[in-house]
């Protein structure tokens, strides 16, 4: 038995608060190890200690090893946790963990690397008879092979990172001509995210299912598997929606699939939680894809059907504990569903966002599991991945989960940035999901249906809640004349008036108090009576004349007022009253969606393209995305060079017709 007492969570944001809470839970110590931009996170202020080991940039903080092993030296941490992401399945760092007299909470550093190869693994899993996709795993890189294979295995297919897993770096090419590009993408991205090159290849598969089964192990032989999740709904190759049990499956199926991932896990001799990934086809054919060697992002809906701390069990089997309970022991109990909502905007092609956190509120329903990243107050960098917390909900049926979880969605309240909070609820809700017909595709096919829809009512309501808000902050702060009407007017027999921009449409707002917190208010062509029936910012209920109260939450963040109601989030921008001239954009300027670097400039000063030629690629988060030009011209002037750090808004390309 090995003696553990202080834990070192070697991560940070809900990954590491997650992981910390079960530790407090085992009366053990927590050690949080942070970057300057983490500083002042959740995470941070739960653990017991916490130790600043560098800069933003992941590679000079939370990437160096050294960094790392010296934290746990100086508060005297015996065991290191690697959560998910950045350095848990690395096996370099685990063999260091234990060169240190240290215990690794994970897997050895023998499965960590036999595993993490994925042409290797496939090798090694196919030998036992597990189903494999067919595919080019070949040591070979030169472009010229890999599109020679590509077009062997037959198009479409799917280049995928040999290190890493977390869909980045995927690229499908579906025509002979996008070859280039996608190997070319994919090479970049897999060397930024893991420092390896290499791709692989497969058949890429037309609307499968994701589907993946949990693993558990001890040192003792004993190997569980704790049933299948379905990952199915993603977009960039990347899960947003996770469920237990799937509907797809069959008991006959099931059994199978656990069958094939424990004989994925026994070729490695695979102790402690690990995952191995699986896509079905539409006749219910599965092939094995990849095995995590780490905790899941989704280990939350195995943890609540089987009623299995997966933390817990992770530092008992780090310890030398034999599992407490056998294959029998592990029943599915319910349905459970997780949604990752994220900062990033879902009508922009899910491009990350940034930005302040001025509220952040979740209702307290039952079976509502929240695993936070954030907090009001705190801010989402371009430095990590933009996920702002994990929701839960645990129910007796898959129809009870996907409820809940949608109504949670509605009155989750994340004002200051975009989220795709709105998406998820609208995507819980659609039929196919509903029903269980899902697949990898279908987000990407139904987003014309996952789109918000026009609300004009909603947007009325948030601009008469964002005016009456502003008048109630002004009445606050009268302290010379509280007698005095706010916003006084010699012509006392004309109403008071708000002007609002939401996005390009004007919204005004004419109002006159009439006392005791009623004001007549004149909207959208339309006049009634509404009453202030509570305001304690940022809560704020409003009756509307037809004796309907709306509770809602207002934040404001200087001439911008983020109003969330239940039907969606709603952001105004006050138009001065005295507007002074703004400077002009750049015509036919081409602007940075996002902060991020400048990875590759495809043309140059002068250059004629083509509508939809690629400009230039920017990476933002470990993601790339590719400038087209929308039209035939001519490039007057390239503003930015590769290797550049950009700012969201700026200029980088001037074009002209």
């Amino acid at each position: 038995m090995k003696t553990i007492e202080r834990v070192l969570v070697a991560n940070r944001g809900e990954i590491a608060l997650r992981i910390m809470r079960t530790v407090r839970r085992m009366g053990l110590s927590s050690v949080a190890v942070f970057s300057d931009a983490d500083a002042n996170t959740p995470a941070v202020r739960f653990a017991d200690t916490a130790v600043r080991i560098g800069p933003a940039l992941a590679k000079a903080s939370y990437l160096r090893f050294e960094a790392i092993l010296e934290a746990a030296k100086k508060t005297g941490a015996d065991a290191i946790h690697p959560g998910f992401g950045f350095l848990s399945e690395n096996p370099d760092f685990a063999q260091a963990v234990i060169d240190a007299g240290l215990v690794f909470v994970g897997p050895t550093p023998k499965a960590i690397r036999a595993m993490g190869l994925k042409r290797e693994a496939k090798a090694l899993v196919g030998q036992r008879g597990v189903p494999l996709v067919p595919g080019f795993d070949g040591g070979d890189q030169s472009t010229a092979v890999l599109k020679a294979k590509a077009l062997e295995i037959g198009l479409p297919v799917i280049f995928k990172p040999s290190a890493g897993g977390g869909g980045k770096g995927m690229k499908i090419a579906r025509a002979p001509d996008e070859l280039d590009a996608c190997i070319e993408s994919g090479r970049r991205e897999a060397q930024s995210a893991f420092s390896d090159p290499t791709l692989i290849i497969e058949k890429y598969l037309e609307r499968p299912r994701h589907l993946e089964v949990q693993l558990l192990g001890d040192s003792h032989g004993t190997l569980l598997h704790l049933y299948e999740r379905e990952c199915s709904l993603q977009r960039r190759h990347q899960k947003v929606v996770e469920e237990t049990p799937s509907p797809a499956l069959t008991p006959e199926t099931r059994e199978r699939l656990c069958q094939a991932a424990l004989e994925v896990g026994r070729a490695v001799d695979y102790t402690n939680a690990g995952t191995v990934e699986f896509i079905m086809d539409a006749a219910g054919h599965f092939y094995f894809s990849e095995m995590n060697t780490r905790l899941q992002v989704e280990h939350r809906v195995t943890e609540q059907v089987t009623g299995i701390d997966l933390v817990e069990q992770q530092l008992r089997v780090a310890r030398g504990e034999k599992l407490a309970f056998t294959q029998k022991d592990v029943v599915q109990r319910g349905h459970a569903v997780q949604v990752r909502l994220y900062a990033e905007d879902p009508a922009n092609q899910f491009l990350p966002a940034i930005g302040p956190v001025l509220d952040f509120w979740t209702p307290g329903y039952g079976g509502l599991l929240v695993d936070p990243g954030i907090e009001t107050g705190g801010e989402v960098t371009p430095h990590y991945d933009p996920m702002i917390a994990k929701l839960v909900v645990h129910a007796d049926t898959r129809t009870q989960s996907f409820a809940t979880l949608a109504r949670s969605l509605d009155h989750t309240s994340v004002l200051g940035l975009t989220t795709n909070k709105g998406f998820l609820a609208r995507l819980l809700r659609h039929p196919n999901v509903v029903s269980g017909a899902l697949s990898t595709q279908l987000i990407a096919e139904e987003m014309n249906r996952l789109s918000e829809p026009a609300d004009v009512e909603r947007d009325r309501l948030a601009a008469v809640a964002a005016t009456l808000f502003a008048f109630e902050a002004r009445r606050s702060t009268d302290d010379l004349l509280p007698g005095a009407l706010t916003g006084f007017r010699n012509n006392r027999f004309r109403d008071q008036r708000h002007e609002w921009k939401r996005g390009d449409e004007d919204v005004s707002v004419d109002y006159r108090e009439l006392g005791d917190r009623v004001f007549q208010v004149t909207v959208g062509g339309s006049t009634g009576r509404w009453r202030i029936a509570a305001a304690c910012a940022p809560c704020f209920e409003l009756e509307s004349p037809d004796g309907v109260i709306h509770r809602l939450r207002v934040v404001t963040n200087g001439e911008t007022a983020h109003v969330h109601t239940e039907r969606g989030d709603v952001v105004l921008r006050e138009v001065p009253r005295f507007p002074v001239a703004a400077d002009a954009a750049v015509k036919g300027g081409f602007m940075a969606p996002m902060p991020g670097k400048v990875v590759k400039v495809n043309v140059k000063d002068g250059e004629t393209v083509r509508r939809g030629q690629a400009l230039l690629v920017l990476e933002a988060m470990k993601m790339e995305q590719t400038t087209t030009s929308p039209t035939d011209g001519v490039v007057k002037q390239v503003l930015v060079r590769e290797g550049e750090q950009v700012t969201a808004g700026q200029v980088l390309i001037v074009m002209e017709a």
